[in-house]
């Protein structure tokens, strides 16, 4: 900005020395802006990096102490898994309280009632170990062949001090049958498990083991075990543990399945290893499927516990990173951003460096963009087809183009100084024109008659506009002169024929009136007329039938029973008749009416009328119309009439009067009913007059009742429409103006 004001400033050229303490300052600022673009550049990274870190260890953290909420989760259930087998087997045991030794059949029923193949699909079911001495082995063998169920082979076989046979499993699948008769006690680890179990008197799990039921198959194995004693108590001695020792309850069971059911699809992608670490050792038990070792846990957590006399670890391990703190990738990209948002700041210090060249260059295209734009303006008013002047404080122009000479016949020498409302044929400037108005930016226009030099006056269409003038210049508007002489022609024959179509079209209007009169009065005079013969035709059939009955057989009097029916249909037409004429002849009166209340006193007449219909009726309350109250009521009259005739066969007969708001939001009445209902098809009869869906003998009526509610209903200004299914029930939908507002034919 210096260097543009010594430029542009005559004096800076006459002081030497001033320019170069210019060159020096100019010299210095670029220098000064370049060491703070550094500056702001190195505090915004640190800024970014700070924050992106503090962010970061946020995210971490949070992470971290969710999954470690996780593992606490998992944990818990794999426990809670194992209580729920200890308490399936200490049914078992309460089973053996009851009953000194349980039958197979009770055993069996038992498990069955259990469920155990649903409620815990990782068991291969529930069974019973004996505790055997040697001595007692044939006894129980025999005592077993004289139940009825067979040899009791006990394997491996050989000679030892205690046997632990499997005596009971069920359900009795393949594999658990042959696993009847293996000795429990015959086996290292489930030896120790068992004599645990007995000599605690408490659940024992036992290690890890090959199941009898798995064969060669190379799955993790392992029971729970619970000792049953005599009387089912637990003695308080060891020897007399021993001496009242009866056997096992216990649960089989794989590890994995066991795994995979507690945890179920809420933690399936958990990732873990479980160790068995009782007793100095250090074994697997399970392994997660997806666990990988080819990636790096982000998180590691373990878990020791001590659960039925063994001690578990559990170890967990996190996905990657990536995946365990999704939303680092977020961080990373508002880091990205902060880099980006620091060279952007860079640039901009930058580029204020560079700005004191960059105005001086500026100043020059501005004198040369000036220039074009006075040549452009100098185009625009010599090649315009509308005439423009540029006038001066007095009114007097200043300047003119060629189309302004051509419209006022005068050359361009010859307008240059002259007033231009001298041009004019009103010059009281002070008098404005009928067509005038002025805009609020100062623009003024209006319509004026020109006096031309040699020929007829011409109109014209004037604008004017202020226009700022250079300086030292008496330029204070620009005026534009277009000739509408044959446009303004054109709209004077184009509002002569508007009158005469007015004038047309007032007189088709009186002759419709007085047609629509001499139309009513033809309908009105034919109905009293046509009374007569009625009567006539329905008295002498009377006083055939009253005098001549018993010389007519039965289809005779048939025949003027038909004839006196017809009659009295005409007569009731002819009241139709009459009733649509009052309608449409009657003058609306505009008052407020609450529907709702209207519609609860014709249902209560209905009702009044036929006691012994159950009808539901839901009617919404507070609506609110302005109308005419008789017509309306004549309105719901003929609508709920309609609902509570078609619904006769109904049980239970339902209709709803309310209101809802269409898409446009306009409020819409509806009347629903679940009765006889209507083809869709045939929509466009129901409110034609005398037109039936419906015959006679089925559900009375003279076929206007709908003609009459549309005809309310338009004269009010509003619509309606119909929507119905044959056989399940019949909506209709109209709409009344708020404010009253009807065409009041």
């Amino acid at each position: 900005m210096l260097a543009a004001m010594t430029t542009t400033d005559p004096a800076a050229h006459a002081n030497p020395p001033n320019d170069g303490v210019d060159s020096e300052l100019s010299g210095l600022m670029p220098r000064r802006g370049y060491l703070l673009a550094l500056a702001v550049l190195i505090g915004a990274l640190i800024l970014v990096f700070t924050a992106w870190r503090i962010a970061r260890d946020r995210e971490l953290r949070s992470a971290q102490a969710e999954f470690i909420s996780q593992t606490v989760q998992v944990t818990e259930l794999i426990q809670q898994r194992l209580v729920n087998y200890e308490l399936v087997a200490r049914g078992g045991v309460s089973l053996f309280a009851s009953v000194q030794r349980p039958t197979a059949a009770q055993w069996k029923a038992y498990v069955e009632g259990m469920n155990m193949q649903r409620r815990f699909p990782a068991t291969l079911g529930l069974g019973f170990s004996g505790y055997v001495p040697q001595r007692l082995l044939v006894q129980l063998q025999n005592e077993w062949r004289d139940a009825g169920y067979g040899l009791l082979s006990i394997r491996p076989q050989g000679r030892r001090e205690v046997y632990g046979p499997i005596l009971y499993l069920e359900p009795k699948t393949p594999a658990n049958v042959a696993a009847i008769g293996y000795d429990m006690y015959a086996e290292q680890v489930r030896h120790t498990a068992l004599e645990a179990a007995l000599d605690s008197g408490q659940a024992w799990l036992s290690g890890k083991i090959q199941l009898i039921q798995d064969g060669d198959k190379q799955n993790t194995g392992m029971l729970l075990a619970l000792p049953v004693y005599l009387g089912g108590g637990r003695p308080q001695t060891l020897e007399l543990r021993r001496a009242e020792m009866q056997g096992w309850v216990y649960v089989p069971f794989r590890m994995g399945r066991f795994v995979e059911v507690a945890l179920g699809d809420t933690h399936s992608d958990m990732r873990f290893r479980i160790f068995d670490e009782t007793g100095g050792r250090d074994e697997l038990l399970y392994a997660s499927p997806n666990l990988k070792t080819d990636t790096t846990a982000a998180f590691v957590h373990r878990a020791a516990f001590d659960i039925y006399g063994r001690t578990w670890r559990i170890e967990y391990e996190s996905a990657p990173v990536e995946q365990a703190v999704p939303r680092l990738e977020g961080l990373r990209n508002m880091f990205a951003l902060g880099l980006f948002s620091a060279l952007l700041l860079y640039s901009i210090a930058l580029m204020l460096a560079r700005t004191e060249s960059r105005a001086r260059r500026i100043a020059l295209r501005m004198t040369e963009d000036f220039r074009r734009s006075e040549t452009r303006f100098r185009s625009a008013m010599q090649y315009s087809a509308i005439g423009k002047a540029l006038l001066d404080s007095e009114g007097r122009i200043v300047d003119s183009n060629p189309a302004l000479a051509t419209i006022v016949g005068l050359g361009p020498a010859q307008l240059l100084g002259q007033r231009f409302d001298s041009l004019l044929e009103d010059e009281d400037a002070e008098t404005p024109s009928a067509a005038s108005h002025t805009e609020e930016d100062g623009v003024h226009r209006a319509t004026r008659r020109l006096r031309r030099a040699h020929g007829v006056a011409r109109q014209v269409q004037l604008t004017y506009s202020p226009v700022p003038g250079n300086v030292g210049q008496d330029i204070s508007g620009l005026v534009q002169v277009e000739d509408v002489t044959e446009r303004m022609r054109a709209e004077a024959r184009v509002h002569a024929l508007n009158r005469t179509l007015e004038a047309r079209v007032a007189l088709r209007t009186r002759e419709l009136s007085q047609a629509n009169q001499e139309l009513e009065a033809f309908a009105y005079s034919v109905s009293h007329d046509l009374r007569a013969p009625l009567r006539a035709i329905d008295g002498f059939s009377r006083i055939l039938g009253e005098k001549y009955a018993d010389r007519f057989d039965a289809a005779g009097n048939d025949y003027l029973a038909r004839v006196r029916k017809a009659a009295a249909r005409m007569g009731d037409l002819i009241d139709a008749l009459l009733k649509m004429s009052r309608l449409a002849r009657s003058e609306l009166k505009h008052e407020s009416v609450d529907l709702s209340r209207v519609a609860n006193e014709v249902i209560e007449e209905l009702r009044m009328g036929d006691g012994q219909r159950k009808v539901e009726v839901s009617i919404e309350p507070g609506m609110q119309v302005i109308g005419d109250a008789s017509l309306l009521r004549n309105l719901l009259g003929n609508l709920l009439g309609n609902a509570w005739k078609f619904t006769r066969d109904r049980d239970p007969a339902r209709i709803e009067f309310g209101t809802q708001e269409t898409a446009s939001g306009v409020r819409e009445f509806y009347l629903r009913d679940n009765g006889t209902g209507f083809p869709q098809a045939y929509v466009d009869k129901l409110f034609r007059p005398f037109q039936r869906l419906h015959s006679v003998e089925d559900f009375a009526g003279h076929g206007i009742g709908l003609a009459s509610v549309k005809r309310i209903v338009e004269r009010h200004g509003g619509t309606i429409r119909a929507e119905g299914r044959e056989g399940e029930g019949a909506s209709f939908y109209f709409t009344l103006p708020h404010d009253g507002g009807g065409r009041g034919e």
